[in-house]
């Protein structure tokens, strides 16, 4: 093979490519640029095929930056959590060993503008422990461009790993979600001063908001805070049982998440009852799941309150009252112009090719209400995914009309259909009955790391790339900037889009466009 970047950033040091400079030379610079209306309006790609190295494709008119890698150390190390992508707390070389580092697989992004400040902030999902990480968009000095923000707790137990994120411009706070059960999982918030830094560099777990398998975390113009669970049920038919819920948090002042009222979604079936945990659990091919994954089906919801236990588990609570689960929903942002009355969510579904389960390959679904607080709406299927088309994960909004979907498939499922991770532009049309538009704009590659950790793994570091973290904004820290007040304009407006391949060489990447267009300031 041709010794190039192919090989990834870690297989550009071992070619003593120069990391630093493969990487500086490609880092954006800071500067107003023109106009580009439709970015994602592109001709498709192919995926790439499930075995060794691949490159990352991109549709013709989208290229892709580097603004972060996980071997680039932080500006204030603390112990083993040393740099962006990788904790040696326990010893080992970065990459490419037996012996490897843990790698912390920076997550979802928030793009927030402090001042003259740009900046991209991250939790860690991966390592023996969890640490929140911003980019200074505008440093170029490489040592000098990521900052821990955080790796220690207010009560002094021990973080959680993280994957969701957002910012809540009510509090001014970072929200960062531990998909975990209860105890361990939850919501836990970093307070930001007016220059974007950390006031105490402590991280504040949020007990009212319950302690649940949280992977999507939202907020909406009111100050509530939403919540997409994912935690997989029992094993059925090659698949999993229904076993994770849609969250929605009303504080008691929007200014203070300390107290306030947790609710789930419940659905309302054909036969005007409620679909519950307990009818899934004993029938995973139920109706009720066949019927959902159908173009054309709507169906009631309401909102029923929680009552937390002692333990704080929220997944418990919200099968106790009765509320409706679904099949590993990961993320959820709301439609800009929708005046926070469309949500829409992803279900990765099995991410298995042999399930016999209905709903096995899962989709996007938009919960309709009159507003955000509203205790009624209804519940529609926008695309419904396949065997070629799943694993569907992190969720963001292009413009008004153009939803960006990001697979999570994993390597058994990749090796099975011979495909990696995709992303894809789904334009909607607003005809409940027909299937959109989709478009994939990205065939992910798979890094040299990454590749090295499927053949030769040490056994805690995953052996393929996943995407994750894509996030559209123009970094408005105030309650005007909450994802979904505003209509998205890449390529002007200061709106600017991120992704990241976890996993591997951990790269979080900024999307530039045919003229050269990324946002501007």
């Amino acid at each position: 093979m041709k010794k190039s970047m192919r090989f990834g950033l870690a297989g550009a040091v071992g070619l003593g490519l120069g990391l630093t400079a493969v990487v500086a030379a490609s880092m954006p610079a800071t500067a107003d640029l023109p106009h580009r209306s439709n970015a994602f309006d592109v001709v498709g790609v192919a995926a790439n095929p499930a075995y060794g190295i691949q490159q990352n494709v991109l549709a013709t008119g989208i290229s892709e930056t580097p603004v972060a890698y996980g071997q680039l150390p932080l500006v204030n190390a603390d112990g083993g959590v040393s740099h962006y992508g990788f904790d040696t707390s326990q010893g080992g070389p970065l990459t490419q060993d037996p012996k490897e580092a843990f790698k912390t697989e920076p997550d979802k992004n928030v793009y927030l503008v402090f001042g003259a400040k740009h900046y991209l902030f991250q939790g860690h999902e991966g390592g023996p422990g969890g640490y929140v990480t911003r980019i200074d968009l505008d440093q170029p000095d490489l040592s000098k461009r990521v900052t821990l923000m955080a790796d220690s707790r207010t009560d002094g137990a021990a973080v959680p790993t993280f994957d969701g994120i957002t910012w809540d411009p009510f509090t001014h706070q970072l929200l960062l979600t531990a998909e975990s059960s209860a105890p361990k999982g939850g919501v836990f918030a970093l307070t930001l001063d007016a220059s974007g830094n950390a006031v105490d560099g402590k991280l504040a777990p949020l007990t009212a908001l319950g302690s649940g398998g949280y992977e999507g975390i939202q907020n909406d113009a009111a100050g509530n805070i939403w919540l997409v669970e994912d935690i997989g049920g029992a094993g059925a038919s090659g698949g999993k049982v229904p076993n994770s819920y849609l969250y929605r948090f009303t504080p008691t002042k929007n200014t203070d998440l300390s107290s306030g009222t947790l609710q789930a979604l419940q659905v309302i079936g054909s036969n005007g009852s409620p679909v519950t945990a307990q009818q899934l659990a004993a029938n995973p091919s139920d109706p009720f799941i066949t019927a959902l994954h159908r173009y054309g089906a709507s169906f009631s919801t309401k909102w029923v309150t929680l009552t937390l236990g002692t333990s704080n588990a929220s997944t418990a609570a919200a099968a106790a009252a009765g509320a409706t689960p679904f099949k590993r929903p990961e993320n959820g942002v709301f439609r800009p112009g929708s005046n926070f009355g469309e949500f829409y969510f992803t279900e990765t579904g099995d991410t298995s090719a042999t399930s016999k389960l209905p709903g096995a390959f899962g989709g996007v679904f938009k919960l309709s209400q009159k507003s955000s607080t509203a205790s009624t709406g209804t519940l529609s299927p926008v695309y419904l995914g396949d065997v070629q088309h799943t694993g569907l994960d992190n969720i963001s909004f292009a413009s008004k009309d153009q939803l960006l979907v990001v697979e999570d498939a994993g390597d058994g499922l990749h090796t099975q259909r011979n495909l990696l991770d995709s992303g894809y532009v789904i334009a909607l049309n607003d005809r409940s009955n027909k299937a959109p538009a989709i478009v994939r704009w990205l065939g992910e590659g798979r890094d040299g790391s990454a590749t090295y950790d499927h053949y030769t793994s040490p056994g805690y570091n995953d052996g393929d790339n996943e995407i994750t973290g894509i996030h559209v904004s123009n970094g408005d820290p105030s309650t005007a900037g909450i994802l979904g007040a505003q209509l998205p304009r890449l390529g002007s407006g200061g709106w600017r889009a991120f992704w990241t391949q976890q996993h591997g060489d951990n790269i979080t990447w900024e999307l530039t466009f045919g003229d050269g267009s990324r946002g501007g300031h």
